[in-house]
This record gives structure tokens, C-alpha cells and sequence, in this order.
């Protein structure tokens, strides 16, 4: 976890500890980085007005070499703050104030992994291992967070289906998304930019779906 309020990490730190989480602090974004690096935690709880690096610039490098699930929490709630916090790759955004026990249901959402499906599949252009959670193109791998391979493994097995954004919050987030359907859209743009956006096919009105010839 990467707060600088005090007040607020040692809470969730004494909460999660609770919850039977072993917990990884730092103050601010240089440390939080050093941290991370040294640590290799499961998960990232991140701020995003951080001293010394900006929890957005600390997302970017995150980025840059893991794929872990990362939660962003922040007392800026506006639409272009959350956008680009998902755009550059985050899993989940909590508004401060938020419950520790929202908190905590997000945290094991987010955790919760499938173990995927044996070997390789052709899709369109790519060649997925599902197994390895690895996707290639022209025999080169590209870089998927986890919530985006999870989000093309729902829909890869589901094909033919349009799925909801409710579905797929629920199914895939772990949680129902109770309007807010912005992170299921900016996921499915980044999702788009990384495998190409005619694998993924909007229904006007109901959702998404693999393209025609994506199967």
C-alpha cells in the first residue's frame, strides 16, 4: 500500500492484517516504487497524491513490467481522474472515503484468479496461452494487465454471447458495478488498443462480444 496519510495506512494496514493479508507500506511514490520492486506483492493499493511520484506516475512504471492488479485509492472522484487512472492500466478505483469492508471485497475480487485452460488458441491475428496467461502476435508477446487477459478469457469463453457490462462487472470484477459502468469501457479501450480494436465488437445497447471472425 502506497498512502502517505498515516492515519489512513496504518487503518487499513491494521484491518487487512485482520483479514490475514501480509501488508507492504510506503509513504510515497519514490519509496512505494523501491518497495515494489524489492517485494514483489500480489496486489498494489495506491494513492494517487503521493510525495516525490504522483501515484499515476507510479502506475505508469508499474506498467512498464508487471501485469499484478492494482486498486486505486483516492479522494479525486471526478471522470477524467478515474478515466486515466484506468487508461494507464489500473484494475479498480475506490473514492476516499471509502469502508474497509468494501475495501477489503475488492481487494479479494481482484485477487481471485482462474487457472485458465490448457495449451494455445488462435484468435484472429493472435495466439493466446491461456495457461500461461500469454498472448502473442507475429510471434511476439504482448503486455496484458491482468483484469484485461481476464476480461478476453470472459469473453473468449462466452463467444457468440453479448455479455452486459453487468455481467461482466460481476463476473470478472468480482462485483456488481451499481451504475458506474466507466471501468468496464476504459478497460475494453485499452483491451482494444493492445490486440486490435476489431477483435472486440460493441452491441449498441447491451454490450460486448467477440468480432465475427474473431473466433
Amino acid at each position: 500500500m502506497v498512502e502517505d496519510d498515516a492515519g489512513i495506512r496504518d487503518s487499513v494496514e491494521y484491518a487487512l492484517r485482520a483479514e490475514s493479508f501480509e501488508v507492504i507500506t510506503a509513504s510515497d511514490g519514490v519509496e512505494g516504487c523501491e518497495r515494489f520492486q524489492q517485494d514483489n506483492p500480489d496486489l498494489l493499493l495506491l494513492d494517487l497524491q503521493l510525495p516525490k511520484r504522483s501515484g499515476l506516475d507510479v502506475l505508469r512504471w508499474v506498467r512498464e513490467s508487471s501485469r499484478v492488479p492494482v486498486v486505486i485509492l483516492s479522494v479525486k472522484d471526478s471522470e477524467a481522474d478515474i478515466v486515466s487512472a484506468l487508461e494507464l492500466g489500473a484494475d479498480d478505483y475506490l473514492t476516499k472515503p471509502y469502508s474497509t469492508k468494501e475495501l477489503i471485497a475488492r481487494i479479494r475480487a481482484n485477487l481471485r484468479r482462474n487457472h485458465g485452460q490448457p495449451g494455445r488458441t488462435k484468435l484472429a491475428d493472435l495466439e493466446i496461452d491461456w495457461r500461461r496467461a500469454e498472448i502473442f502476435h507475429a510471434g511476439l508477446r504482448i503486455f496484458l494487465t491482468a483484469r484485461e487477459f481476464e476480461l478476453l478469457k470472459a469473453l473468449h469463453e462466452h463467444r457468440n454471447q453479448v455479455l452486459s457490462r453487468e455481467w461482466l462487472m460481476v463476473n470478472v470484477w468480482g462485483y456488481p458495478c451499481d451504475g458506474d459502468e466507466r471501468i468496464i469501457d476504459a478497460t475494453i479501450k485499452r483491451l482494444r488498443r493492445k490486440v486490435g480494436a476489431e477483435v472486440v465488437e460493441t452491441v449498441r445497447g447491451l454490450g460486448y462480444r467477440l468480432a465475427n471472425g474473431s473466433n
